[in-house]
């Protein structure tokens, strides 16, 4: 196990109608708030209205930036430091899924900013300062509520790239299951194989002696495998939604990485996808994340002998490691499938050629990957193991 730290400053705030919890919440002195959040449907659910109904009693000036995209565009994070500036917002409050929540977060990094905020996902500036934030979760995938990282888009570059800090972690999240009852299937299939993804990039390390950590990695994985299915046939289980929502929420707070050289790999090659393509970042990883599992698994067999046992219960028994290991990956695939998320990029309309492109901006900075150093060579062959 590796030396680490390990630092989380957000108020996690979780339960059956704690949205009725956000007045007291709400920084105090707080009067002019940027409310985000994407297409519309909280207004449907009546979400919209609960939170206006919050904020007006503490008489707050709220100022709206909805339309928040899947895969949050540049443009739209710019409109919202603009509306910033304009009327002096002190507090951004992000109510949504993973999307909304990493671009509140690029708004309220670029709101104090001079330059573009584009250079955070470059590399060309770190932030100093930001906005303080609070979000109201309605989709489990992300887990951006309970951390300090954001991905955005630039669809005039076709680039996806990622910016973090501890400034950006959430003041509070507040997590109630009911607001994801209506979540349409398709939402509530990504974000359970989003989650997963989640857990293999840190699970599946080269840092030895990590029960631990495995451990929780493990627990989380079969809650999220039971728990899918649960309420993929009912949508209002109220106890299999809470178990989703928290497995995204802890899959993503810092607690599995601690000590852990994490890999991070598929998630890049995945950005590169859906940069061009914008392809739900679900959908993306399930096509992606098998086909790694198959480029990579004989860098230590043996971490995924244990997956294959501990996560899917196979069979050890008269069995070579390899074998084990390969039954272990095929379950993964074969999970996805039953879901209902793709398997192939030809099952959502992509072929290849963008590959080169999509390869070569993957390892822009030199070859990705801790559990097995990837170069562009290796990232092409996944892509065509995709197809």
């Amino acid at each position: 196990m590796n030396g680490f730290e390990l630092y989380n400053k957000t108020r996690l705030v979780f339960g059956e109608g704690k949205v009725s919890r956000l007045k007291e919440l709400i920084l105090p002195n707080i009067k002019n708030i940027l409310l985000v959040y994407g297409n519309g449907s909280i207004k449907v659910t009546g979400l919209y209205d609960q939170v206006m109904n919050e904020l007006t009693s503490i008489n707050a000036n709220v100022v709206e930036l909805a339309g928040i995209e899947p895969n949050p565009r540049l443009s739209t994070v710019n409109k919202g430091i603009q509306l910033c500036r304009e009327h002096d917002i002190q507090f951004v409050l992000a109510v949504g899924g993973g999307s909304v929540i990493d671009a509140a977060k690029a708004i309220a990094a670029g709101a104090l900013y001079s330059g573009d905020v584009w250079d955070f996902t470059i590399q060309k500036a770190v932030i100093q300062e930001a906005l303080p934030i609070g979000t109201i979760l309605t989709l489990a995938a992300t887990g951006s509520e309970m951390n300090g990282g954001s991905v955005i888009s630039n669809w005039d570059t076709k680039q996806k790239r990622t910016m973090g800090s501890k400034l950006l972690y959430p003041k509070f999240s507040i997590v109630d299951p009911t607001l994801t009852y209506t979540v349409p299937e398709n939402q509530t299939i990504n974000g359970i194989v989003d989650i997963m993804s989640h857990v293999f990039e840190q699970y599946f390390s080269q840092t030895m002696h990590t029960p631990i950590q495995d451990g929780f990695a493990e627990v989380i994985l079969r809650t999220v495998i039971k728990n899918g299915e649960k309420v993929l046939q009912n949508p209002r289980d109220y106890n299999a939604r809470a178990n989703i929502l928290l497995s995204g929420t802890y899959a993503m707070n810092g607690t599995l990485p601690t000590g852990v050289e994490a890999d991070w790999a598929t998630h890049v090659i995945e950005h590169e996808v859906s940069a061009i393509y914008d392809l739900p970042h679900g959908e993306g990883l399930a096509i992606l994340f098998p086909n790694w599992m198959k480029h990579v698994y004989l860098e230590r067999i043996e971490k995924f002998v244990q997956y294959a046992v501990q996560v899917w219960n196979i069979d050890p028994e008269n069995k070579t490691d390899e074998m084990i290991a390969l039954e272990g990956i095929q379950a993964t695939r074969d999970y996805f499938t039953r879901i209902g998320a793709p398997s192939s990029f030809s099952e959502v309309g992509i072929d290849d050629s963008n590959f080169e492109r999509m390869a070569e901006e993957a390892t822009r900075f030199g070859t990705i990957g801790k559990f097995k150093t990837l170069s562009k060579e290796d990232v092409l062959s996944i892509y065509y193991k995709s197809l």
